[in-house]
C-alpha cells in the first residue's frame, strides 16, 4: 500500500519562531565566553564557530519543510491534482521556492562572512562581524514569514486529509447531493459521516473500509456534484471530479428515483452524461435509492426511458474494457438505505465486478506470462458413464429443514417491537417482564411480591427449598413435643401429683419459650441496637412479675423473691447495737477489736482493692517494680513526640520559604531574547 506521509510533517514555525529557536540553540551548543586576552586566531575561530553554527541549524530547518512537504510532479496524480484543487499548485511551489532561496541565501551570507572573518584584526572587529552576519541571516528568514505561515495552514489542512490508496480495490461512490451517498456508506463500512436533509452536508472525501469475499475494500464518498460547466465548479465539486478522473475504481452513480433530494430525474441524468467521459474503462453500476418513498415501477414513462438510457451507456462503458458483461442486471440495482433493502445486493454487485476487472486486467500483463508456464491444470478422464450426484446425508437434510422450520417460526413470531407499535409505541406501551416466568402455577406470574417487609429485604430471605425446610421443621417439633409429652414426671425416684405434674409442664413449656425467644434474639443480635436492662420499657424481668406467675402456677413466690432482692442488693452489711459484725453477737465476743481493724476489714469485704501501676503482675516480663517504672517512662517520652505531631493542624503558624536563594539567583544559563 501506498503511503504518503501527510499526517506526518513537522510543524512548520513562523519566522520569529524559527529565528528563536536557532539563536537559542547557537546559544547554548558553542562556547559563550572570550576574553580579549586570547591569541586572535582563538578569536577569529570563536566567532567562526558561532556563524557557521547559525547557518548550519537555519539549513537544517529550512531543508526539512522542504523534503518532507510532497512534490506535486512525483507523487501519485490523485494526490497532485487533488493539492491543486486544495491549495492552488502555483502558490505551493511558490512557498516552496521561497524557503529554498532563503536556504541558499543564508549559505551565501554565511560564506562571506566566514571568509571576512578570518582577516578580522581585533576582538571588536570580529565581534561586528559575527552580529552582521547574524543580523543578515535573520533578515532572510523575516522576509519569509508570510510563507512560512502558508506552509503551516498546508500542513495542518494536509493532516486531516483522509488516507487514500490510489492503488487498492476501491468503490466510488457519486451522484447529485442530498441522493442518500453518505447514508449507504455508513451502511456497508463502519464510517461515521454525518447525513444531513440538506444539500452538500459532505464538503470532502471520506474513506470507509469494508470486506467481500475476505478482501478488504476501500469505500469512498465524494461531495455531491452538480451539473454545470466545468470552470463554474467550487472546490467541492472538483474534489469529487479528480477522485473520478485519477482513481481506478468501482463507481455507483447514486439516482434519487423519488426526487425528494430537489432534482429531478431527468437533472441527474443530464449530470451523468456530462460527466461519463470520467467513467471510461472502469466498473459503472447504476443505484436506484429511495424505493420506500417511490418504487421503480411507478415512475414515469419519460424517467424509465431516461434511466434506460444511463444502463446502456453503462453497458457501453463496460463493453468499452473488451470483455462482454456476464449479468446485465447487475448494471441497474434498486436499494433504499432507510429500509435497507438492496444494500447488500449493491455492495456485492460493485465488488464482484472490480474484482472480475482486476483479474482480467492482470492476466493480459506481461507478469503472468512468466507464470503460465508453471502451472499445470490436472482434468480427471471419467472412468465410465455413470452419473455420480453430490449426496447430502440425510441428518444434514433434517438438520436443514429444523432451520428452516425455526426461521419461519421466527419470522411468524411477534416481538415485543410489534407489540409495542400496536400498543402506542414507546413511551406508552410498557412491556410485561413478567409472562416469561417459569412457575409452577401461570397464575403466580402477576402476584405482587414485597420487596421490604418487616424492615427486611425479602430477597434474601428467598429459598426454592423453603416449603420442604418448614415441613421438615415442622415435623421435627412435632417429635420433640411428642418426646416431652411421654416423658415421665418423676424427680428424685419420687411420684408426682397430678398438680405437680401440671405446673412443672408449665415450667417446662415456658422455659422452651424463653430457650426459642432467646435464640431469636441471638440470630439477629447484629442487626439489633443492645438496650440496657435498666431501659426495660416492658417491665419484663421485674420481682412483682415473677411474682405473679409464680402465683398463678400455685407455688409460693417469697423465697424466690427474698432470695433475688438479697443477690441485688450487693455484700452491704447492716449493723445495730446488738448485733457485730457478720451477724455475731457482741456479747459472745472475748476481745472488741480496734476501730481501725475494722474499718479495714468491712472494706475489704465491701470492695476489692486496686492495684497501684508499678506493681508486677506475674507473666508482664518485668524483673521488678523499678524496672516497671523505667519502662513506663519510656514509653511516656516516646510518645511525647508522638502526640506533638498529632496536633498540629491547619491553623499552627508556618512561614515558609517562598523564594529559596539558590533556585532565584545565579548566573542565567539560557539567557533572554532581547538580551542578544
Amino acid at each position: 500500500m501506498v503511503q504518503y506521509n501527510l499526517k506526518k510533517i513537522t510543524v512548520v514555525p513562523n519566522g520569529k519562531e524559527m529565528i528563536d529557536i536557532v539563536l537559542s540553540r547557537t546559544q547554548r551548543q558553542t562556547p559563550t565566553v572570550v576574553h580579549k586576552g586570547y591569541a586572535l586566531s582563538r578569536l577569529r575561530q570563536f566567532y567562526m564557530r558561532k556563524v557557521k553554527y547559525t547557518q548550519q541549524n537555519f539549513h537544517e530547518k529550512l531543508s526539512a519543510i522542504i523534503y518532507e512537504f510532497p512534490r506535486l510532479d512525483d507523487i501519485h496524480p490523485f494526490y497532485g491534482d487533488l493539492l491543486h484543487v486544495l491549495y492552488n499548485k502555483d502558490h505551493y511551489k511558490l512557498a516552496l521556492g521561497q524557503v529554498n532561496t532563503a536556504r541558499n541565501l543564508i549559505g551565501k551570507i554565511a560564506k562571506d562572512y566566514v571568509k571576512l572573518l578570518k582577516y578580522g584584526d581585533s576582538l571588536y572587529r570580529c565581534k561586528c562581524l559575527k552580529v552582521a552576519a547574524l543580523g543578515r541571516m535573520c533578515t532572510v528568514v523575516k522576509r519569509i514569514s508570510p510563507s512560512l505561515a502558508y506552509l503551516e495552514q498546508i500542513r495542518q489542512h494536509m493532516a486531516r486529509l483522509p488516507s487514500i490508496d490510489p492503488n487498492t480495490r476501491t468503490i466510488l461512490i457519486c451522484g447529485y447531493p442530498n441522493v442518500g451517498k453518505s447514508s449507504f456508506m455508513n451502511k456497508i463500512t463502519r464510517a461515521d459521516v454525518d447525513v444531513q436533509p440538506y444539500a452538500f452536508t459532505t464538503k470532502s472525501l471520506f474513506v470507509g473500509h469494508t470486506d467481500y469475499k475476505y478482501l478488504r475494500y476501500q469505500v469512498i464518498d465524494t461531495p455531491g456534484i452538480l451539473d454545470r460547466p466545468f470552470e463554474d465548479r467550487n472546490i467541492i465539486e472538483m474534489c469529487s471530479i479528480t477522485a473520478l478522473a485519477h482513481l481506478r475504481a468501482a463507481v455507483l452513480f447514486f439516482l434519487d428515483i423519488s426526487g425528494s433530494c430537489g432534482y429531478s430525474i431527468a437533472q441527474q441524468a443530464a449530470l451523468f452524461h456530462s460527466i461519463k467521459s470520467l467513467f471510461m474503462n472502469k466498473p459503472l453500476i447504476i443505484v436506484c435509492n429511495k424505493i420506500d418513498l417511490q418504487p421503480i415501477e411507478s415512475i414515469s414513462e419519460e424517467d424509465r426511458k431516461l434511466v434506460m438510457e444511463m444502463k446502456a451507456e453503462a453497458l457501453k462503458t463496460v463493453i468499452g474494457q473488451g470483455s462482454e458483461p456476464t449479468n446485465e442486471e447487475g448494471v441497474l440495482v434498486a436499494m433504499s438505505t432507510l429500509t435497507e433493502d438492496g444494500i447488500i445486493a449493491v455492495k456485492n454487485a460493485a465488488c464482484e465486478r472490480l474484482l472480475d476487472q482486476r483479474v482480467e486486467l492482470k492476466m493480459k500483463s506481461k507478469k503472468i506470462n512468466d507464470c503460465l508456464n508453471r502451472f499445470h491444470v490436472a482434468v480427471p478422464k471419467p472412468r465410465d458413464r455413470m452419473e455420480r450426484p453430490p449426496c447430502i446425508p440425510q441428518a444434514v437434510l433434517e438438520a436443514r429443514a429444523k432451520q428452516a422450520a425455526e426461521n419461519a417460526d421466527r419470522e411468524t413470531k411477534r416481538t415485543e417491537k410489534d407489540l409495542e407499535n400496536e400498543n402506542g409505541g414507546a413511551g406508552v406501551y410498557s412491556a410485561n417482564l413478567r409472562k416469561h416466568y417459569i412457575l409452577a402455577n401461570e397464575e403466580w406470574k402477576e402476584d405482587i411480591m414485597p420487596e421490604i417487609l418487616d424492615g427486611h429485604n425479602v430477597y434474601d430471605f428467598v429459598d426454592p427449598d423453603i416449603l420442604q425446610r418448614l415441613e421438615e421443621l415442622e415435623r421435627e417439633e412435632g417429635l420433640r413435643l411428642a418426646e416431652d409429652a411421654v416423658d415421665d414426671f418423676e424427680m428424685d425416684d419420687l411420684e408426682l401429683t397430678p398438680q405437680e405434674k401440671e405446673a412443672l409442664a408449665e415450667i417446662r413449656k415456658k422455659k422452651s419459650l424463653l430457650i426459642r425467644e432467646h435464640r431469636m434474639k441471638k440470630s439477629t443480635a447484629e442487626s439489633r441496637p443492645i438496650v440496657p436492662r435498666k431501659f426495660d420499657k416492658d417491665r419484663k424481668f421485674t420481682s412483682e412479675r415473677m411474682g405473679r406467675e409464680l402465683s398463678s402456677l400455685g407455688l409460693d413466690p417469697s423465697l424466690a423473691i427474698s432470695r433475688a432482692r438479697s443477690r441485688s442488693r450487693g455484700r452491704k452489711r447492716h449493723r445495730s447495737p446488738e448485733t457485730g459484725i457478720n451477724g455475731q453477737d457482741a456479747m459472745d465476743m472475748d476481745i472488741e477489736p480496734s476501730n481501725k481493724k475494722l474499718r479495714a476489714r468491712s472494706r475489704s469485704a465491701s470492695r476489692s482493692k486496686s492495684r497501684p501501676p508499678s506493681e508486677v503482675v506475674p507473666g508482664e516480663g518485668f524483673r521488678d517494680s523499678s524496672q516497671k517504672n523505667k519502662a513506663i517512662k519510656l514509653f511516656k517520652k516516646s510518645s511525647m513526640k508522638r502526640n506533638k505531631d498529632a496536633r498540629r493542624g491547619e491553623a499552627d503558624r508556618v512561614i515558609p520559604t517562598l523564594k529559596p536563594k539558590h533556585l532565584f539567583s545565579g548566573k542565567r544559563s539560557i539567557g533572554k531574547t532581547q538580551r542578544r
